[in-house]
């Protein structure tokens, strides 16, 4: 089914709202609203029977004050997530320019395959089409290492490679902050031994890079730059020529120029989150707002309340949520699965159907084929013209002869 949903696809959105996953995420504060205002509205209509003199304090008079701080409210909601979004629309941007460098520099390489051989042209190849995994596994931690120590998991010395995890650090680490600050007074490092990790070497992207360049990126601190640095270095040792002199070798570097700021476009947004103090603050109004309005409408609604702020919770703490889920769209927002095999269907699985496109003799040779074959039919019409015409001739002496006295 198609994630467009248009107007007419309401009924199908009602019936799968349970399926929600904002829903999910917003369970509890949901819950928490809902039971909270029940159990004001069975309070107030018991104190009505019993005490209506605060059965009358409990209930506020006038919604007046919710009426004019909803309006900050809503602008508070508004401004984070349209902020998110921005966020999200800069990520797939990104991505949109990662996929572009990626197929230009192999076209590049095809070009110029004759003068940097196909051997440095196939190690670009691989390189480049193990770029995007890395850049997703630095963004968003790789799910499928294993811990060296972990007996779950049985490691295959033979098939599998140690590393240790390669992971973009976030301005909010107090930790990081502290060890930074530590390391730039006193001069002193106290880092912590981070923990070794091991992958299957025949599963992506490890099985896509070089055989010479498996272990040196592996033990890499940042992957995707070190797969970068090495393309850079294939390029600068191709040697010049007349058809691949420095013009065109830093057409190719300014490529791969274009892949490392990507690298850094995508930590600045992995890295960045949204002010904390706006964020908290934005969420204690919206809860003390929620909490104070059943006293608000329990006057009015009685034992309407609780769906009443079931629907009104659920509309603006989903609206929150939205806004936090999408303000770092590479945690799964976008697919970037999706988008990493784009790229490598691109470079390597369509090889060979690519290829086509850069050999020329073939559709010489088809053309050359075509013109003897119109010359060859051009003759025949001719010799058939010539062999009528002669026929003729000699038909009109026969008739002649017979004709004559």
């Amino acid at each position: 089914r198609n994630d467009r949903y248009s107007s007419q696809d309401w009924f199908h959105n009602t019936l799968s709202l349970p399926n929600s996953s904002i829903l999910r995420s917003i369970r509890s504060p949901v819950i928490f609203m809902t039971a909270w205002s029940t159990f004001i509205s069975i309070l107030y209509i018991r104190l009505l029977k019993t005490n209506p003199l605060i059965a009358k304090c409990i209930a506020i008079p006038s919604t007046t004050p919710h009426s004019l701080t909803m309006s900050a409210m809503s602008l508070l909601l508004v401004f984070r997530t349209n902020t998110a979004y921005q966020r999200f629309a800069e990520g797939r941007k990104i991505w949109e320019d990662i996929i572009n460098s990626s197929r230009d520099l192999h076209r590049m390489c095809m070009l110029y395959e004759p003068e940097m051989g196909i051997e440095t042209r196939r190690r670009m190849q691989r390189l480049i089409a193990a770029f995007p995994y890395l850049l997703r596994h630095r963004i968003r931690p790789n799910l499928v290492m294993r811990r060296v120590n972990d007996d779950q998991y049985k490691r295959d010395p033979v098939n599998t490679i140690l590393l240790y995890q390669d992971s973009a650090a976030v301005d909010d680490d107090d930790e990081a902050a502290a060890i930074a600050t530590q390391e730039e007074t006193l001069g002193m490092s106290r880092r912590k031994t981070r923990p070794l990790f091991w992958v299957d070497k025949r599963t992506l992207p490890w099985r896509l890079l070089p055989s010479n360049a498996l272990q040196q990126c592996a033990r890499a601190q940042n992957r995707p730059l070190w797969v970068c640095d090495r393309m850079s270095k294939e390029i600068r040792a191709v040697p010049t020529c007349e058809s691949f002199m420095a013009r065109e070798r830093l057409n190719l570097i300014g490529h791969v120029e274009k892949l490392s700021h990507c690298i850094g476009a995508c930590e600045r947004i992995h890295q960045t989150a949204v002010p904390l103090n706006y964020a908290r603050h934005s969420l204690r109004g919206l809860t003390l707002w929620l909490i104070t309005l059943p006293f608000a409408l329990v006057s009015t609604l009685g034992p309407l309340i609780g769906p009443v702020l079931f629907l009104v919770s659920w509309l603006l703490f989903g609206v929150y949520e939205i806004g936090y889920s999408i303000e770092d769209p590479f945690q799964g927002t976008l697919r970037l699965s999706i988008l990493c095999d784009t790229i490598r269907r691109d470079v390597l699985a369509d090889e060979f159907a690519r290829a086509t496109a850069f050999n020329l003799k073939e559709k010489e040779e088809e053309d050359d084929d075509d013109d003897d074959k119109e010359e060859s039919d051009e003759d025949e019409c001719v010799a058939e013209i010539s062999e009528s015409h002669c026929q003729k001739g000699a038909t009109g002496e026969i008739s002649g002869i017979n004709l004559s006295p």
